[in-house]
């Protein structure tokens, strides 16, 4: 039988918006990101969901109840989390390294995570969470650097995303 992993990223945040780091740490979402989780939820008006994941994260968790109408119940995981940026959350995006090169381990010394463990760990929680029994048609609700750390266990990220992965793309 198919199955369908509908990965999403949440809405637009207040530390999107000022440009700041966000991983673990949490921001609500602003009235754009409301707006952009009520349009996706219009996607899936005729795609019957029958599970529904979400990160820990508040932002996400509020994405979904929106994406969803709050009629679908859902469990949060912390395996689809945002990348742990260490000491840098909720500092400027500025701060983070200018060449992808050297994203790899940046931010690993001062108590973040590797762009390899994020990819492990959200290729590992995707593959459990459609391997339980009746998963046919799921939502998860994740990050921006989180999916992008999916998607790289199947394809070069870089020239399918050159500008990134948007709020509450599917």
């Amino acid at each position: 039988m198919k199955k369908t992993l509908y990965l999403m990223r949440h809405g637009q945040t207040l530390f999107n918006l000022r440009r700041k780091m966000q991983g673990h740490c949490d921001s609500p979402l602003t009235p754009l990101g409301v707006k952009q989780a009520e349009i996706a939820g219009k996607y899936f008006e005729n795609i019957n969901i029958d599970h529904a994941y979400s990160s820990t994260l508040e932002r996400c968790c509020d994405t979904l109840e929106i994406v969803t109408g709050g009629k679908i119940p859902y469990e949060r995981l912390k395996g689809l989390k945002e990348m742990n940026f260490g000491v840098f959350e909720g500092e400027s995006e500025d701060l983070k390294p200018m060449h992808k090169e050297d994203y790899e381990d940046f931010f690993f010394p001062y108590g973040g995570e590797k762009l390899s463990q994020v990819s492990e760990r959200m290729l590992k929680t995707c593959i459990e969470i459609m391997e339980r029994e009746n998963h046919n048609e799921v939502l998860a609700l994740s990050h921006g650097v989180a999916c992008r750390c999916f998607l790289s266990n199947f394809e070069d990220v870089d020239e399918v995303l050159k500008e990134g992965i948007p709020n509450c793309i599917i």
